[in-house]
C-alpha cells in the first residue's frame, strides 16, 4: 500500500476526473476482504454507501486493516484514511491525526457531500479499534 504522502504528492499533481481515477485506483489496491467479513458488526455506519472496516492485528502486533465497500470512489476513499494508519502499531494507530492528514486532500470541496459523510465514522471505527487494542497490550 501507497503511503499517504506519496498519495498526496500524485493527487496534488492531478485535477478534477483525474483525482476521481486515482481515489478508484486506490480502493482496487486494498486487500481484497473476504465476504464472510462483510457483517453487520464490520459495517461503517453512517455512509451512503455500504462500508466495511476489518481489523486483524499481526504476528508482531501492528494493525492490518481490510475494507471494502459497494461504490469505488467511497472505497478509495477508506483506502485513503487507511494510508494513513495500516500496518503501525495500535497506540500509534490511536494518536495518529487521521484528520489532518487528510486535510491536504480537501475532500469536502473535492467530492459530495454524500461521498465524505461516513468519513469521520470510519476513522472513529479505526481509533476505538485501535485505542481497545492497545489496552489490551
Amino acid at each position: 500500500m501507497r503511503t499517504i504522502d506519496d498519495i498526496r504528492e500524485e493527487y496534488e499533481f492531478l485535477e478534477g476526473d483525474e483525482r476521481y481515477r486515482l481515489l478508484i485506483e486506490l480502493g482496487r489496491e486494498l486487500d481484497p476482504m473476504p465476504p464472510a467479513l462483510k457483517t453487520e458488526s464490520t459495517q461503517v455506519k453512517g455512509c451512503s454507501a455500504a462500508v466495511w472496516v476489518y481489523p486483524t492485528q499481526r504476528d508482531d502486533g501492528r494493525l492490518h486493516f481490510l475494507a471494502d465497500s459497494n461504490a469505488a470512489i467511497t472505497k478509495g476513499i477508506i483506502a485513503l484514511v487507511l494510508a494513513a494508519v495500516q500496518d503501525r502499531p495500535a497506540d500509534e494507530v490511536r494518536d495518529t491525526d487521521v484528520e489532518g492528514a487528510l486535510e491536504p486532500f480537501d475532500l469536502k470541496n473535492q467530492l459530495s457531500s454524500n461521498r465524505t459523510q461516513g468519513v469521520p465514522n470510519m476513522i472513529a471505527l479505526i481509533r476505538e479499534t485501535a485505542t481497545r487494542i492497545a489496552a489490551q497490550d
